[in-house]
């Protein structure tokens, strides 16, 4: 890591001296440096000024730097965290519910499964910009655009976890007299479950690219937001910067997902070590 962070630093110095031995790729017009990098992050984080000083809270300069930017780094992380959250959420209620009903109904699958085909072969992403137009540039159309493009996934999941529960599973269940609401509480979702989770952490991921997307296009406050902000400025600090606090975002929710599912699925073999 500290290899890596040297070589960015310090790639392009060596590039103007030597050339023919070092690629121009680390030209800091377009990937800035770790330095430069760093110094944005504090000024967009209100941690300090545009001259160069700190921020205290004692005096009141840091609560005014936050009254200043109504999309400084910390709301805009806000935003687009929660509107990743409430489409991932919303995805995956969605998801799960149509497809333990198409898995375990053949005729509701027969019925609705041209539509399903026919609707997940559109590029979710292309529907962003409609989406923005029905819903308007608030968080609304992020949580939509969110949700569009978990469910699909969530839903396919489920569709093939629900047709896969073991018969004889089933069949003993009803031997002994369960409701067909018990088999489903006890038989089928425990074993649908090990499908969902399969899907949640890309399913996560696509949830905030979702979020971004929407942001690009039309958004009063989020990361995306500010990316463009520092794109119309030519700012390649502002834009790493935007897209290092995403991999962290991206990381805690992956971590968050991977916890959850060693609990949830701990009556699991591979899961209890």
């Amino acid at each position: 890591m500290v290899t890596t962070l040297l070589v960015w630093q310090y790639g392009n110095d060596v590039h103007l001296a030597f050339p023919a031995l070092v690629p121009d790729i680390f030209d800091p017009y377009f990937v800035s440096t770790p330095t430069e990098i760093a110094a944005q992050f504090l000024q967009l984080a209100c941690l300090k000024s545009s001259l160069g000083e700190w921020n205290h809270w004692a005096d009141g300069s840091f609560g005014r730097c936050l009254s200043r930017s109504q999309n400084n780094l910390w709301i805009a992380t806000a935003v687009t965290l929660k509107n990743t959250i409430f489409g991932f959420l919303a995805g995956i209620g969605s998801g799960f519910v149509m497809g333990l009903l198409l898995g375990r109904s053949d005729r509701l699958s027969r019925i609705f499964a041209p539509f399903v085909v026919a609707v997940n072969s559109i590029p979710r992403i292309a529907l962003a910009p409609i989406i923005i137009l029905a819903f308007g540039i608030g968080d609304t159309s992020k949580v939509v655009t969110s949700w569009i493009v978990v469910v699909f996934l969530v839903f396919f999941n489920t569709f093939e976890g629900a047709r896969s529960v073991d018969r004889g599973y089933l069949d003993a269940a009803r031997l002994l007299g369960a409701s067909r609401w018990y088999i489903t509480r006890t038989v089928i979702i425990p074993s649908t479950a090990a499908w969902v989770f399969a899907s949640l952490s890309p399913a996560a991921s696509l949830a905030l690219i979702g979020v971004i997307v929407g942001e690009f296009i039309g958004a009063q406050r989020g990361i995306g937001r500010l990316i463009i902000e520092s794109q119309a400025r030519a700012e390649a600090a502002g834009m790493m910067v935007a897209v290092v606090v995403l991999m962290c975002v991206g990381m805690v929710l992956s971590f968050g997902i991977a916890r959850l599912q060693r609990y949830l699925l701990r009556w699991q073999a591979h899961m209890s070590g």
